[in-house]
């Protein structure tokens, strides 16, 4: 008995391999670092938020000058710590709505111009802003609540560039053929560039936290220029064929997506699709923003995102405080901690990625993971004060939350920036990254604040209760897709055992 074709399993990579020139490895490695680059600079504030904290309050423990009472009257904001504590929560929760709200916009802006133009601006652009914030501001003795306000605000909305253009240059790479593993490996920029950021922060920071700023912007805005003179956008620019053309050999993966993007009752032969117009020499028109929140598995991800990015943004921005805070451990000594968060997060996005392209479905793999997660937040909530102890637990943790979060904002919207009904346009792989990763930013808005609220009021045990209860709430909003994909399993099981 013949084996339907959406059953057949093949390597996932063997389209990869096959297609992949030094061009893709250039894109892989620009695009890695290029937002490496900018998550540098966004844990550069995380790390240095006990030393804001106290330049912004009165401390006798401040040594910075021979005179620390003159400095603190020329320089404080707040008259206690518990103020600059939730002033800094606030800055927090500016600059991811903020990022939200440019994220919807970026995205469309992407697929209308020049990916390269808009990442390389967005990157400079940034990069001066961080420094004005951190650096100049301290160099001037210049301390103002609406200043900081403001330029938190625009830095969220230059920022919000990176994203939706990595995600979109890389979707105009590299196809279905062993995307899991592939933007689950690349989606560790996040991670690295929090590395990345919490080293070099933690080597300058007994110089001043304004020169943790300084060296972070300057390494993002010299990525910047390299991106502009080094990016190359799409295939097409070096006279390489479009996805489109090549996706037909390896046709069983849009099987992969299939219980997400398309109907149970759509014929194989649909299923080999091009990317492209039927007419190549037309130019492809982007896709509209309430075309694209109507596709598909587009509305639940995005409101499961919002959830999950609230409790892995909360370990981003509150971990190296937390460590100092809870365990009185030094500021460098937690920010060098925190790294094995990302750690996890790095080993867990590829890992997860890679078993989702060989079962040639995702959200099975996320439901299993973020129930181990629940587990993991749980223990560490109790961890102990012990360093190594701790770091295991918080890489474990890392491993269940940072590895779903970056397989929805990078493969799983890559899948769905390229499903069948955007076969006419090519230009939504932008406008879709950038609704799911905004609708997940303004999640972890919210929560930013809510965390500072929590702890000031209740503790720090809350706030893990309060991130269980945000993991359950990402199980539950794409329980609809777990229960379709399950069926599709069970379904492609049976027909295998009567093929045999």
């Amino acid at each position: 008995m013949a084996v339907p074709g959406s059953l057949r399993r093949q390597p996932a990579n063997r389209g990869l391999v096959s297609h992949c020139t030094h061009h893709h490895i250039v894109v892989f490695l620009l695009t890695f670092f290029s937002y490496s680059l900018l998550h540098a600079s966004r844990k550069t504030f995380s790390n240095v938020k006990v030393s804001i904290s106290s330049q912004w309050t009165p401390s006798c423990l401040n040594s910075t000058a021979p005179e620390p009472y003159e400095l603190w009257n020329s320089s404080h904001l707040f008259p206690k710590a518990e103020e600059a504590t939730l002033f800094l929560g606030t800055l927090d929760t500016i600059f991811l709505f903020s990022y939200a709200v440019g994220l919807f916009v970026s995205g469309i802006v992407g697929d209308r111009l020049n990916l390269r133009w808009v990442l390389s601006f967005g990157m400079c652009s940034s990069a001066l802003v961080v420094f004005s914030f951190g650096t100049l501001t301290e160099w001037l003795h210049f301390y103002n609540k609406w200043f900081y306000c403001c330029l938190w605000v625009v830095n969220g909305l230059l920022q919000s560039t990176g994203w939706p253009c990595v995600v979109a240059v890389m979707g105009n790479w590299f196809g279905k053929a062993g995307r899991g593993f592939v933007f689950g490996l690349w989606s560790a920029c996040a991670s690295v560039g929090n590395i990345l950021g919490a080293f070099l922060a933690s080597c300058v920071l007994k110089y001043g936290y304004e020169y943790a700023f300084l060296v972070t912007a300057s390494v993002q805005f010299a990525g910047g220029v390299i991106v502009f003179f080094g990016l190359l956008t799409s295939p097409k620019e070096v006279g390489l064929p479009e996805l489109g053309a090549d996706e037909d050999e390896v046709s069983v993966e849009e099987d992969a997506n299939r219980p997400l993007m398309g109907s149970d009752d759509v014929d194989d032969d649909d299923q080999n699709y091009s990317i492209q117009a039927a007419d190549n020499d037309k130019e492809p028109k982007a896709i509209g923003f309430f075309q694209a929140c109507c596709l598909p598995g587009v509305v639940l991800y995005s409101l499961a995102y919002a959830c999950l990015k609230l409790v892995n943004y909360s370990f981003f921005f509150w971990l190296p405080f937390y460590l100092s805070n809870n365990f009185g451990w030094k500021e460098a000594e937690a920010d060098q901690l925190s790294i094995w968060y990302d750690v996890g997060g790095i080993i867990g996005g590829t890992i997860q990625g890679l078993i989702s392209d060989v079962l040639q479905k995702r959200a099975p793999v996320l439901a299993v993971s973020l129930l181990f997660a629940v587990g993991s937040l749980f223990g560490y909530s109790r961890s102990p004060n012990s360093k190594p102890i701790n770091a295991v637990i918080m890489a474990i943790t890392g491993f269940f939350i940072g590895g779903p979060s970056n397989m929805i904002s990078s493969a799983i919207s890559a899948d769905l920036g390229r499903q069948d009904l955007v076969k006419g346009s090519s230009e939504a792989l932008a406008t879709v990254t950038g609704i799911v990763d905004g609708t997940g930013s303004i999640g972890a808005a919210v929560g930013q604040y809510l965390v500072s609220l929590i702890q000031e009021n209740l503790g720090w045990m809350w706030v893990f209760y309060f991130f269980i209860l945000m993991t359950s709430s990402t199980v539950l909003f794409i329980s609809p897709l777990i229960v379709r994909e399950i069926r599709m399993l069970l379904h492609e099981r049976r027909l295998r055992t009567l093929a045999e």
